[in-house]
């Protein structure tokens, strides 16, 4: 009998662990919907959902390089300076001041995105050629990366007829595309919605279904083992920040047309908002752990506090700080699973 109380102890300690983070920004959520109970509208959880989408494709990115044991600072910056070429080769042509007055007819959607993702997956195989070939650490070659990206969009901006300026007015079917919604039931479901959905599809697959995905879990549990058994782990790395260069297009294509104005400062901090999230929903710094429904999971959760606090009206500095000891706290509780494990 005190065996099955010891062993529903030790069952329930753990599930409190593994959850811990969860839990206690449940526990965040709850207070906030006391101090405001006007917090839980159809409205408010419709901005949530469309913040939420961007970062989500980017955290799908940034999720694999955390399962084979990397990390990407450079996720943001990448982001911003698609985001910036986008939004240049899609300004209204109506607009007198637009980057491009040589394009006269709006240019196909379908071609701004591919350039996006062109400029985003380069990046991206730059540092992973730093990892595979070079053996840096992901740290140092995203951080890097990180820079280079961010002076090339400024750089890139500051070369306008008139200087630095926005790059605003966007073309309308750009604006449409992104920022539209359909009606499902008695809300207003943005597209945006559906376009993380697909992306989350086709990330579940190649993850669950495929000899790359199964690669990548074996390489980030252990990758000295996943080499002697025959994996080719520098195709695995190429690949895995292939995948997440693609993602970074697809969502800083997304990401212009919702912000509908870009600057320099766009994609600043985002990676670690992607990366809180997926520490939040069970991707493990340790590697080789992470699922799908998880990172949604937990960029939805991490969202939803971050416009809380806006909502609130808490001071930015202070949410700036209560990030923060989310991150710590993520880690931490991380790093003592993993100690369990081992």
């Amino acid at each position: 009998m005190e065996k099955i109380k010891k062993l529903d102890i030790d069952k329930l300690k753990k599930g409190l662990l593994n959850n811990a983070l969860l839990i206690i920004l449940g526990f965040m959520l709850i207070v906030v919907i006391c101090i405001s109970p006007s917090f839980i509208s159809i409205n408010n959880i419709t901005n949530i959902l469309r913040q939420a989408s961007t970062r989500g494709i980017l955290a799908l990115g940034i999720a694999a390089v955390i399962i084979i044991q990397g990390t990407d600072l450079s996720a943001g910056r990448i982001l911003g300076c698609c985001a910036a070429i986008s939004a240049s080769l899609l300004q209204a042509t109506t607009y007198a001041s637009r980057m491009y007055p040589q394009i006269t007819n709006g240019l196909p959607l379908f071609i701004p995105l591919l350039i996006s993702i062109i400029v985003a997956v380069l990046f991206s195989l730059l540092n992973g050629f730093g990892v595979a070939y070079l053996h840096m650490h992901a740290f140092i070659v995203s951080l890097g990366t990180q820079l280079i990206a961010f002076g090339s969009t400024c750089i890139y901006i500051d070369s306008q007829k008139g200087g630095a300026q926005p790059l605003s007015t966007l073309d309308p079917r750009y604006l449409n595309l992104v920022k539209g919604s359909f009606n499902l039931g008695f809300m207003q479901l943005p597209y945006l919605v559906v376009y993380l959905f697909i992306c989350a599809v086709v990330v579940y697959i190649l993850w669950n279904k495929t000899v790359f995905g199964k690669n990548m879990y074996a390489f980030g549990g252990n990758p000295a083992a996943a080499a002697v058994s025959g994996i080719n782990t520098k195709l695995t790395v190429m690949l895995v920040f292939l995948v997440a260069g693609v993602l970074y297009g697809i969502s800083a294509f997304l990401e212009a047309a919702r912000i509908g104005s870009v600057t320099t400062t766009v994609g600043f901090n985002y990676e670690f908002d992607a990366m809180s999230g997926c520490v939040i929903g069970g991707v493990s710094w340790a590697g080789g752990v992470g699922t799908i429904p998880g990172v949604l999971l937990g960029v939805v959760l991490l969202q939803t506090i971050n416009y809380s606090l806006t909502y609130l009206n808490v001071n930015p500095y202070l949410q700036y700080i209560i990030k923060g000891i989310i991150i710590i706290l993520a880690v931490a509780i991380d790093v003592r699973k993993y100690l369990e494990k081992k």
